[in-house]
């Protein structure tokens, strides 16, 4: 079969790889939609990051690039092993793409995402949601009932940003404010609107992106151009500040504005992934008192992330912006994203298919 391999830094190739063989436990998935994640792009721009580089296998896969790529899809079950329950060929799944050790004290605490020994399918192994079928593990299988695959693939960023409210703590009612309108930005201020934030504040610069944050349920949304941003906020809340704050844009000094914008005691939950060490303010967390909480993708939250797209609740087709067939995911998908990153949110590839 057909997929999209990374061989090394800006090297992204379509190869044939051997079809894939469904062992007891797991459940084959022909993939319907990928999505293309900023993590994806840092791997093309500056990798291997977090795909185990020749030296350095991973430890729980053995395996070294290249691999397979892409970890936010979706599809229809296509082959289903020996003692697997609650899951037939033909349903529509998500998968939420982990390979977890299940022995370390994280893992035995029920929180896998912060495994020890954690890997991301689509990043630290053969399978891969850039290909045109993938076998994971049945316990990462999750049923879309009549959502279509296109919605199912954003069911991954989703869950990040509804991992990250959930460790917010947001008060019912509360004020939160989203700093950085990129895709996890925009998918996090979307699930403060399905969660009853009383009030959504998003920070952002560029204007293709201020446009859309408007959709993405934002009721005021801040340029830091035009405004002091921890200034607004007080102004906004009646000299209190907000109640969290999300970092989703690995700024230094994006950082020391969120942790300036919450109230005395408040949050700020950090989401995004750095590309450096960041200097912190650390005397503004002490001196009132703020948490700053680092949020890592999703645990237990894919549930409850398909049914609020299932109520109505997350209109998650408002961003996709693009989609292409496999052919084209380097000039079409990831240069795409790179050179016009301000115009889209999410560029979904078909591997099966070839699209104009």
């Amino acid at each position: 079969m057909r997929a999209a391999r990374f061989h090394g830094q800006g090297d992204i190739r379509i190869d044939e790889v051997p079809d894939p063989q469904v062992g007891p436990g797991q459940v084959e998935v022909t993939v319907d939609w990928c999505g293309i994640c900023g993590t994806d792009l840092h791997e093309f721009l500056e990798g291997p990051i977090f795909i185990p580089a020749p030296q350095a296998p991973h430890p729980l896969t053995g395996q070294t690039l290249p691999v397979v790529i892409g970890h936010e899809f979706a599809g229809v079950v296509s082959g289903v092993g020996s003692g697997v329950t609650g899951v037939a060929e033909g349903d529509r799944v998500a998968v939420e793409p982990y390979y977890v050790c299940g022995k370390c004290a994280a893992c035995r605490a029920g929180r896998y995402n912060i495994c020890r020994s954690l890997g991301f399918i689509g990043l630290s192994g053969n399978e891969g949601g850039f290909a045109e079928r993938c076998v994971v593990d049945a316990q990462w299988v999750h049923s879309l009932g009549d959502l279509p695959t296109d919605v199912g693939a954003l069911v991954e960023p989703l869950a990040v940003g509804y991992h990250a409210v959930r460790m917010s703590g947001l008060p019912e009612g509360g004020t939160a404010a989203v700093f950085g309108a990129g895709p996890i930005g925009l998918v996090t201020a979307a699930c403060l609107r399905a969660a009853g934030a009383g009030k959504v504040i998003v920070v952002e610069p560029a204007a293709a992106r201020k446009a859309k944050a408007e959709g993405a349920g934002a009721d005021v949304v801040l340029d830091p151009g035009e405004a002091d941003v921890p200034d607004a906020v007080r102004d906004l809340t009646r000299g209190v500040g907000a109640d969290v704050a999300f970092e989703c844009a690995g700024i230094d000094a994006v950082l020391a504005s969120a942790i300036g914008s919450v109230r005395p005691g408040g949050t700020v939950v950090n989401v995004a992934i750095w590309g450096h060490v960041p200097k912190v303010p650390v005397n503004d967390l002490v001196l009132s008192e703020i948490s700053l909480v680092g949020s890592l993708a999703y645990c237990s939250d894919h549930a409850d992330t398909i049914a609020l797209l299932a109520d109505g609740k997350v209109d998650a087709e408002q961003f996709i912006t693009g989609r292409i067939g496999l052919d084209d995911i380097v000039t079409g998908g990831f240069r795409e994203l790179i050179d016009n990153k301000e115009q889209n949110v999410k560029i979904l590839v078909s591997p099966k298919e070839v699209l104009s």
